[in-house]
């Protein structure tokens, strides 16, 4: 069964929607992230992801008390992303109670670093993430594009070790159309043993059904769950 993490993302300590990853297209919809995931988890709910949207855009963790307020009042499973840009980032946000780090900017623009992480703290604890616009690799918090395909990018870190990645479509994140099913579906032919978190676009079960049928082992979805498109109780049952 596909895996279901629902998404919290965060600004100024409030969990906030972008749609395309544009800063100004914000939609507050809670002020207590860890209100949000304790719900969450009272649905029946294990995992959660957690973007820390300032970090991005600082290009540091920002958000580590926001963290650690969600991990300390529940019991799921956090993969915190946003800003991760130094081996003190990551410390900080494992100690903040993070059970996973996702890392997406440092893995293009310093590839001998991010291996240095995945062999020190291990790629069950790390994930590689892929932001992809028009085919091709975006860092720092969706706003510089870069010239990498997303498929050699994937193919030197799947030989490195990597089995984690998240991968998001910038143009179908928050848009609620329907996720990039053509992209996950290039991405599991070329690297069959990745364990890949489809991210982006998501608006109703039928989605993740059909992601689920086409063999992606996790889903990242918020938006929809924020807006009302799903319904909790039925999705846990799905």
């Amino acid at each position: 069964m596909i895996e279901l993490i629902p998404a919290i993302d965060i600004i100024d300590g409030k969990c906030v929607r972008l749609t395309k990853g544009d800063y100004a297209a914000k939609t507050v919809y809670g002020d207590s992230p860890a209100e949000m995931a304790q719900m969450f988890e009272r649905c029946g709910f294990r995992r959660l992801h957690v973007v820390d949207l300032d970090g991005a855009k600082s290009r540091h963790v920002v958000n580590l008390e926001t963290l650690r307020n969600i991990t300390e009042t529940t019991g799921l499973t956090v993969d915190f992303g946003g800003g991760v840009k130094t081996e003190e980032d990551i410390i900080k946000a494992f100690e903040s109670g993070a059970a996973m780090v996702t890392v997406g900017s440092v893995a293009v623009t310093n590839r001998e670093l991010f291996v240095s992480w995945l062999d020190k703290f291990g790629p069950e604890r790390l994930i590689l993430g892929a932001d992809v616009r028009n085919g091709k690799i975006s860092i720092n918090g969706w706003r510089e594009d870069t010239s990498e395909d997303v498929i050699t990018f994937l193919e030197y870190y799947v030989g490195k070790g990597v089995t984690n990645v998240l991968c998001t479509d910038i143009s179908k994140d928050g848009t609620l159309q329907g996720p990039a099913f053509s992209l996950y579906k290039e991405i599991l032919n070329a690297f069959p043993g990745i364990n890949l978190i489809a991210s982006g676009g998501v608006s109703c079960i039928d989605d993740i059904r059909r992601l689920e049928s086409d063999g992606v082992p996790a889903v990242v979805f918020g938006k929809a769950i924020y807006e009302g498109k799903i319904d909790l109780c039925s999705l846990i049952n799905l």
